[in-house]
């Protein structure tokens, strides 16, 4: 198969909208592979998998998925007979009977991690200087602008929802280990990565390397797209 016939679908996380990948796709498009980022309401993990379903459905041929934080549950979820590879960047993966929640908390959370609380409407946001703060201390300040300037809130739905098992448990799997972290605790990320047998990479990044390292991301991406073209 040749590379260039494989699509990538990225999944946004919590906090962000798909122009969060734009550095991404990119990349992926210099490499003349096709990458389309799906958009997800964020108002509930069965909305999201819906709306990640509907994407893959738009487009033809094999697909690798990518999913960055929150997303790493919503890929874990689909279903469709295209998808040949997970790619799990700083992402959260529950397993059968999991919420995103509990893995999420399952570590200890950086002294610089944000206090989350949902709004009277049910969703949580983040401050503005979380963002520099946590979710992307490596990004230039314009970038942390952008990035809280568009971000999108999480419906408390999304995190509280238990999945079914997961495609990676049957799936091939790349993981991403964000070793700078500040939103999930990267020995969760590693223990997350050892339980689903990913193919590991781990470098010292910050919670959004799709933003502030993203050759990094991209040459993860691709490993799994050269895989699935190999055989």
């Amino acid at each position: 198969m040749n590379p260039g016939n494989v699509n990538v679908v990225l999944a946004h996380g919590a906090w962000a909208d798909g122009s969060s990948w734009s550095k991404v796709i990119d990349r992926l498009n210099a490499q003349g592979i096709h990458a389309i980022a799906a958009p997800l309401p964020l108002t509930s993990l069965a909305d999201d998998v819906a709306a990640l379903e509907q994407t893959i459905e738009r487009i033809e041929g094999p697909v690798v998925l990518a999913g960055h934080a929150y997303a790493g549950a919503v890929i874990g979820a689909a279903r469709s007979e295209a998808i040949e590879a997970l790619v799990f960047i700083a992402a959260l993966a529950p397993d059968a009977g999991e919420t995103v929640g509990d893995v999420f908390y399952r570590g200890t959370q950086h002294p610089q991690a944000p206090k989350l609380a949902p709004d009277r409407h049910g969703r949580i946001w983040l401050a503005e200087h979380d963002f520099a703060a946590a979710f992307a201390q490596n990004a230039t300040p314009r970038e942390s602008a952008v990035l809280a300037a568009v971000q999108r809130p999480i419906a408390v739905a999304c995190i509280g929802e238990p999945v079914a098992r997961p495609l990676w448990r049957d799936m091939p799997s790349w993981y991403l280990i964000a070793g700078q972290d500040r939103m999930i605790d990267p020995d969760t990320q590693h223990f997350m990565a050892d339980r689903m047998n990913a193919h590991l990479h781990a470098y010292q990044v910050d919670h959004t390397p799709l933003v502030t390292a993203p050759d990094v991301v991209t040459s993860v991406i691709l490993d799994a797209v050269h895989a699935i073209s190999a055989h």
